[in-house]
């Protein structure tokens, strides 16, 4: 731990100096079973725990001007069964291009279309695909907010990390083929055997080349707080601050971290994933005028992308369930301005 920590200060000197100035669902977005929250105490100051760890001096919230500006998106995975079903069987289920249809009709402003949903994930889609899906979105005035991929950073397999890294470098041009601005990556689950910081280490050598090349692509990176690896809102920012890249940041998951964690990582935000429960917690609704005002407070200026997911015992119908908090979101965002 002692070097660990020596090794955050330097870093953090260096950069220092170089600077001007139960489950609620049966599976989630990693296709992993959900997890409860675990209890803990009320935050402390993320800013004073990242000095005392020597991380103040690196990565800083995300400087935007013309104050807050939020829009609604949806993302893909609340369709998750009827996306899959058309994959494996066309003629069945819903397509990419459908749900397009949806956003439109349902007056979207933006979509973000999940990578598992594209044929042939994990592998690339053809040029043709993602042109015409690109050219549909624009004549039905939808933005691509964002897309997503699996990954599994925090794992202590060397070869599966190696392997995940080309899969997110490979998604990079993808999206930028595509006009998505960011694309989500996970921590997935801290093995066992091996303590926070170590894993944090690896996990961060892997990011930071993934920021890089979204650099040239133009294409930011952000890693979802999901129940896993990155449980709190003091984990979150410090490994933003370890990446320490303007081309990373963090997606705000509000059915993993409460209202106060929330507010604790809008600073770092460059997407979200607005959800109606706290995972685990089916009788825990999340607060949308909180969510709302912890965005707006942070100055974010983008989309609030909403997802939903079926919760066990219910019957599941996403057109539904995503009119209902679309306009629970419209709401909020009425409320707040």
């Amino acid at each position: 731990m002692r070097s660990t920590f020596l090794f955050l200060v330097a870093v953090g000197a260096a950069a220092s100096a170089a600077l001007p100035e139960a489950p609620l669902c049966g599976y989630d977005a990693e296709g992993a079973t959900s997890r409860p929250p675990s209890p803990r105490p009320r935050l402390q100051s993320i800013e004073s725990s990242a000095l005392r760890s020597g991380l103040a001096l690196l990565q800083e919230p995300f400087k935007r001007t013309g104050g807050a500006r939020l829009k609604i998106s949806l993302n893909a995975y609340s369709f998750n069964k009827l996306l899959t079903e058309n994959l494996k069987n066309q003629g069945k289920g819903m397509s990419l291009f459908d749900l397009l249809d949806f956003c439109a009709a349902n007056d979207f402003d933006a979509i973000d279309p999940t990578g598992y949903y594209f044929p042939g994930y994990p592998k690339a889609p053809a040029p043709a695909f993602l042109n015409e899906f690109k050219r549909r979105a624009f004549l039905l005035g939808l933005d691509i907010s964002g897309t997503g991929v699996r990954t599994h950073f925090a794992s202590a397999d060397e070869k599966r990390r190696a392997a995940d890294l080309e899969h997110v470098k490979e998604w990079i041009e993808v999206a930028a083929r595509m006009g998505a601005p960011v694309i989500r990556v996970f921590a997935g689950a801290q093995p066992p055997g091996h303590d926070w910081d170590e894993m944090a280490r690896w996990m961060v050598a892997d990011l930071k080349q993934c920021a890089e090349l979204g650099r040239k692509h133009g294409v930011l990176i952000g890693i979802q707080n999901h129940g896993d690896a990155l449980k709190t809102a003091e984990q979150t920012v410090k490994v933003v601050k370890m990446v320490n890249s303007p081309w990373f940041g963090v997606i705000v998951d509000t059915g993993y971290f409460l209202d106060e964690e929330i507010a604790a990582v809008a600073p770092y935000a460059v997407n979200w994933q607005i959800k109606s429960h706290v995972v685990g917690k089916i009788a825990v609704r999340t607060d949308l005028k909180k969510i709302v005002a912890s965005a707006r407070a942070a100055g974010y200026r983008g989309y609030l992308p909403i997802e939903t997911l079926p919760v066990t015992g219910e019957e599941y119908d996403p057109h539904t369930r995503v009119q209902a908090l679309q306009k629970e979101l419209q709401a909020a965002l009425k409320v707040a301005e």
